[in-house]
């Protein structure tokens, strides 16, 4: 694993620009892996603005995001697909065609994973996965649990994830108790793995994922076996590292 402090969040959010940029750059046809939330933000920002800068082309890129709200209509403005359009597709070149969410209004939830699944086969697998960190150690929305789940799948929220994600609802009643999440076999089978994390609130938890034992109760742990796993952080978040 390779760690990058960075000196506040605009320098981690540029840092991990600078990895995505580059796959882009090497590979105009690659596939991204992307998350939600707050912390990807600044990355997806600088990216916009290299590619007005006419340094970056996603004409040819595909993209996988790693999860979504069951429920909630895609023009919902707190759904993911909302959230990446507003966020990154609307403002590049990326074919519409080619960016992929997880339908959360899908009749039939257990057949959109299935169908999630063969998206991300049919792609040849993820070049590089963006995740973030909850304050449980959840990656996409694979919450602490008894196992590792595999692939795509449905998940219940824990009462922490609901807490999190409250503020962005008028009520906390509001936050859908499901969602569709990747699971933690399609993560670890991409190709690399970028980290990002902000704050010191999120210290404790890089501790326990980096340097305590692996543990589907810290779902972040098993990225301690993945060969090509890039971390990105402030000084505050990775304090307990250093």
């Amino acid at each position: 694993m390779r760690i990058i402090v960075a000196e506040n969040y605009e320098a981690m959010s540029r840092q991990a620009a600078n990895i995505l940029s580059s796959h882009v750059t090497m590979k105009p046809d690659c596939v991204l892996g992307l998350a939600t939330g707050s912390t990807p933000i600044g990355t997806y920002q600088e990216l916009i603005k290299r590619y007005e800068a006419g340094d970056l082309d996603f004409s040819q890129v595909k993209t996988v995001n790693l999860d979504e709200y069951v429920g909630l209509e895609p023009t919902h403005d707190q759904s993911y697909r909302y959230f990446m359009q507003t966020q990154l597709f609307d403002h590049i070149n990326v074919k519409p065609e080619n960016t992929n969410v997880p339908q959360g209004m899908a009749q039939d939830v257990e057949a959109e994973c299935a169908r999630y699944n063969a998206v991300i086969a049919s792609m040849g697998g993820i070049d590089v996965q963006v995740l973030g960190m909850g304050h449980n150690g959840h990656i996409g929305f694979n919450e602490p649990a008894e196992i590792f789940e595999k692939e795509t799948h449905k998940v219940e929220l824990q009462d922490s994830t609901i807490e999190a994600n409250a503020r962005f609802f008028a009520t906390r009643d509001e936050v859908p108790r499901y969602a569709i999440t990747m699971g933690i076999q399609s993560i670890m089978q991409a190709r690399q793995i970028l980290v990002v994390v902000s704050g010191a609130g999120k210290a404790d938890i890089v501790e326990k994922a980096f340097r305590g034992p692996v543990t589907p109760k810290v779902p972040a742990s098993i990225l301690q076996m993945h060969p090509d796993v890039i971390l990105v952080g402030d000084k505050e978040a990775l304090s307990k590292l250093l």
